[in-house]
């Protein structure tokens, strides 16, 4: 059995099969440009004639834009044997080995798409794309998991929307997405900084940073003619005027300074309540 997860939260009488709906609104989100609905395994795997077999697929459905709208069909978590998926290494959830799920702050997640040289370029959204997700290692090998929430990918849009608004330009990137558990615990304890339990486990947390002249870093986003943290802190204050306007996406902002390694960024997620770092 599957059931239809659009964004918003509500759930529309609109199967996804349907050629004529009467209003793709929930389906698009409140930015309006997601471009994907979930899937999402509720009592097992689909059977093999079912249309919407793991991995990213046509609805038939298509956005105002003329975009077509895919579905992405969910592997059940329940289905990864032991800390890999088909070669592909990424550990276990807290709580995962125990049985009902343990005591966790966070639920486990539903399931996971499976990515392939095929799909990973097709768009999530009018500005992002699988790739742009995925957990920064392990590069040739294939396929991968991910596990992103269509909040995640609304409230970027709706940050990236901002941006137009107040004269920056929109070109959102994302340094982290989703993390894999086990690359998660590389960088867990105070000189790593990661978060045993973080967000991007669960794949509704994002590090971000404008870039628009494409250096990989950064841009001088107060225009003081230097790349700092108060770069990061104006992109901070565009997103939570986007939670202000849409408390429906409410969640975690956090500064982050540059290093050697990176330049300054921001830390989005949606976890529906209030967080500042």
């Amino acid at each position: 059995m599957l059931t239809l997860s659009p964004v918003p939260l509500e759930r529309p009488a609109i199967a996804s099969t349907d050629p004529a709906p009467t209003d793709l609104t929930p389906l698009l989100g409140l930015s309006g440009n997601l471009r994907v609905i979930n899937i999402t395994p509720l009592a097992g795997q689909a059977p093999p004639s079912d249309p919407h077999l793991p991995g990213v697929h046509p609805t038939g459905l298509m956005a105002p834009d003329g975009t077509p709208i895919r579905s992405l069909g969910l592997v059940p978590l329940r289905s990864k044997l032991g800390a890999s998926w088909q070669g592909y290494r990424v550990g276990f959830w807290p709580g995962e080995r125990t049985t009902g799920g343990g005591r966790t702050r966070y639920a486990l997640p539903e399931g996971f798409l499976e990515v392939t040289p095929e799909n990973q370029d097709l768009p999530l959204s009018t500005r992002f794309r699988v790739r742009d997700f995925l957990t920064k290692d392990q590069f040739n090998v294939w396929p991968k998991v991910l596990v992103i929430q269509l909040p995640l990918l609304d409230k970027l849009e709706l940050i990236a929307e901002e941006l137009e608004a107040v004269g920056q330009p929109s070109a959102l990137r994302v340094m982290s997405g989703f993390r894999t558990p086990q690359y998660n615990a590389r960088g867990v304890g105070p000189r790593g900084g990661r978060a045993r339990d973080s967000r991007h486990m669960y794949g509704d947390a994002a590090d971000i940073f404008v870039d628009a002249d494409g250096d990989g870093r950064m841009d001088d986003l107060d225009r003081d003619g230097r790349v700092t943290e108060r770069d990061a802190r104006w992109l901070a204050a565009v997103a939570a005027r986007v939670e202000a306007r849409y408390p429906v996406m409410m969640g975690g902002i956090g500064v982050y300074r540059a290093t050697a390694v990176h330049g300054p960024f921001v830390h989005v997620d949606t976890r529906g309540t209030p967080a500042r770092w």
